[in-house]
């Protein structure tokens, strides 16, 4: 329910922001201290290796796809595949197509959405990708089937890798690969694929780890303890490589116990750290081992220590009981005694305070206090629990440390922080939606207003008088340059003095007969054939000139007339195109408000049932309290027994 509900959500935003134009090493943990059985991957479902984000982008050509890119790096993932999706819906993303394929599925991804993930990725491929994108995208799809328990196919995709995959991606194929064979319990096909990565000098602690498990899953116990103690030794440079450690020590620990070989089991507790995730267990099973040698004070060493750790594990309320047992089987009654009544009591206080924390969950304490002390601006699968709630509000919360660590209780966290995200989100969609309306109100408003003003400018411009104007124009040039009248090529300069010399000849023919007069006429006769000489002279010119600015008024009229053609056509479409517009934003608002009720729905069952998660978790305990508190009266009770038969003993009359 949630997956459809987030892709809905992600598909909506995304269609009403185009309304506006816009892993770690895969690798199984160690086994838990009571089962070799436990080799579950440990997976970052992200689509690249490596720190679980894509490397840092160089040369990207798209701005839109750049955009998408910087969201992401800020952590805005919602942002980032929701812009994604709307540059991919206009085509802006090229020549990033398939790279911003591989993001947008592997956002999908991060959010759970495994079967849309699936349709990128698939997509991805069949359309002919580059093979280091194809190669990629098979690896990526395994990784889906995998985690979706399909095995077969997960085989099928990773065999179709066809190069060695980029940097740490090459041993997270060749791990999955082997996770995939040992899932479908062939052993000895995992301890050969692992084989060869583990002897090269660059494999990590998890290659070994998981060939040593293979090992031990396959029938050859010797070998494989033989490589886990080995990661057992290895000097870690961090806290995930220690605790590994740790985990690989515990886990041969515990099996050492079960075995019988109580030495064996101290030489391997002995290397957790007292300071780690382990050391509870350790402790608790370092103590065991040495009791099963008979040497109940070394056992009570470790087991001290322990009792004195916080009692929200397990381990802690076992060494409670641990403790005054062992002080029974050294002869120390009264001390034993002592010690029981004292773990009586702090169980039936644990308890109530059990009581109280379900409660205080059950009135939504516990969420509304993650939610407030953890805030992300976003939802995403990088973001996790740091904070508890206040103690005032979820009383001895620290009880549900161990839950908040679970995958089970993360995921639903997740979801249920993911939901209330996208009902905001929707919520301020339809305020979007509401902007948006009134966006067109004021655009239908400036188009009636200003529609009667552009078509009286279009009369007064007058399409057609200037295609006529234009037309004879273009005949008056071609009967200048047939009739080579260089007059009607004159600068106003020429056309001043021709004006001139006309009055002069008109001056001179009134005084034909008048004597005196023949010098001026020479003068006119020369003035006059000097302009005529002059024009003939620049009349080549003139008219190319002339030729070129016809051409150009011809391209300025066409473009005139486009201009009017595009200006009819909007004329036409614009009220059309308002309505369209107007009909999309009433269609996303009905999307709007038909998944915010059903978000909000999903959200309140969500928040059920992570509470009831929490809730289960602390009946848990209380019934393991409860267990605790039942054998300890009981060896209360076994104390009491033997000192009534030992006083009664001693009163009996000698025979």
């Amino acid at each position: 329910m949630r997956r459809a509900a987030v892709s809905a959500v992600v598909a909506c935003v995304a269609t009403v922001a185009s309304a506006q134009g816009a892993a770690g090493p895969n690798v199984a943990p160690a086994p838990a201290s009571s089962s070799w059985s436990d080799w579950s991957n440990r997976v970052s479902w992200w689509p690249w290796g490596g720190d679980g984000k894509p490397p840092a982008p160089t040369g990207v050509q798209s701005p839109h796809y750049g955009d998408s890119l910087f969201h992401f790096f800020q952590g805005r993932y919602f942002t980032s595949v929701t812009s994604l999706m709307v540059s991919q819906h206009f085509a802006r993303v090229a020549p990033h197509d398939d790279e911003a394929e591989v993001l947008r599925g592997g956002l999908f991804l991060s959010y759970g959405l495994h079967r849309e993930a699936g349709d990128v990725f698939a997509r991805l491929i069949e359309r002919g990708a580059e093979p280091p994108v194809r190669d990629r995208a098979w690896f990526y799809l395994a990784k889906i089937r995998y985690q979706r328990g399909l095995l077969a196919e997960a085989e099928d995709a990773l065999g179709r890798i066809e190069q060695r995959l980029p940097g740490d991606l090459e041993e997270d194929r060749v791990l999955l690969q082997a996770n995939v064979q040992m899932a479908r319990g062939r052993y000895a096909e995992a301890i050969k694929t692992l084989d060869t990565l583990a002897k090269s000098p660059g494999a990590s602690s998890y290659v070994r780890y998981n060939l040593g498990i293979a090992l031990v899953r396959g029938g050859d116990p010797a070998a494989g303890t033989a490589l886990l103690d080995a990661v057992g030794k290895l000097p870690a440079t961090n806290e995930e490589y220690r605790n590994l450690r740790d985990k690989a020590n515990l886990a041969l620990g515990f099996a050492a116990l079960r075995e019988g070989r109580g030495d064996a089991a101290r030489g391997y507790l002995e290397r957790v750290r007292l300071s780690g995730m382990q050391s509870n267990k350790a402790l608790l099973g370092f103590g065991w081992a040495a009791a099963a040698q008979g040497s109940m004070k070394a056992a009570l060493v470790p087991w001290n220590e322990l009792a004195g750790r916080e009692e929200t594990d397990a381990a802690v309320l076992e060494a409670r009981l641990a403790v005054p047992y062992a002080f029974a089987e050294l002869g120390a009654d009264a001390q034993a005694l002592a010690l029981y009544q004292t773990a009586i009591g702090a169980f039936d206080r644990e308890g109530a305070n059990l009581d109280r924390s379900v409660a205080a969950i059950r009135e939504g304490k516990l969420l509304d206090g993650l939610i407030a002390r953890n805030p992300g601006e976003e939802m995403g699968w990088f973001w996790s629990i740091a904070d508890l709630p206040d103690a005032q509000d979820v009383p001895h919360g620290g009880r549900l440390a161990p839950l908040l660590a679970t995958h089970e209780f993360q995921e639903a966290f997740k979801n249920y922080r993911d939901l209330l995200f996208l009902g905001h989100n929707l919520r301020q969609w339809r305020d979007t939606l509401g902007v948006l309306r009134d966006m067109l109100d004021n655009r239908r408003a400036a188009y009636a207003e200003r529609l009667p003003q552009v078509r009286a400018r279009e009369l007064a411009l007058g399409a057609a008088d200037r295609s006529r104007s234009q037309a004879a124009l273009a005949a008056e040039l071609e009967r200048v340059e047939r009739d080579v009248d260089v007059a009607a090529l004159a600068t106003p300069r020429e056309r001043e003095l021709q004006a001139r010399l006309d009055r002069v000849r008109e001056a001179l023919g009134g005084a034909a007969g008048e004597p005196g007069l023949d010098e001026a006429r020479e003068r006119y006769r020369r003035a006059s054939g000097a302009l005529l000489w002059q024009q003939n002279e620049q009349f080549s010119g003139r008219l190319w000139s002339a030729r070129k600015n016809m051409q150009e008024l011809e391209r300025q009229v066409a473009l005139a007339k486009e201009r009017d053609a595009a200006l009819g056509q909007a004329q036409r479409d614009e009220p059309a195109r308002l309505d369209d517009f107007a009909r999309r934003l009433d269609a996303l608002a009905a999307r709007v408000d038909a998944m915010a009720p059903r978000v909000d729905a999903l959200a309140q069952e969500q928040r059920v049932a992570v509470q009831e998660l929490a809730v289960a978790e602390l009946l848990r305990q209380k019934e393991r309290l409860a267990a605790y508190g039942t054998q300890a009266r009981f060896a209360v009770a076994q104390i009491y027994d033997r000192a009534a038969s030992t006083k009664e003993g001693s009163r009996a009359p000698a025979r």
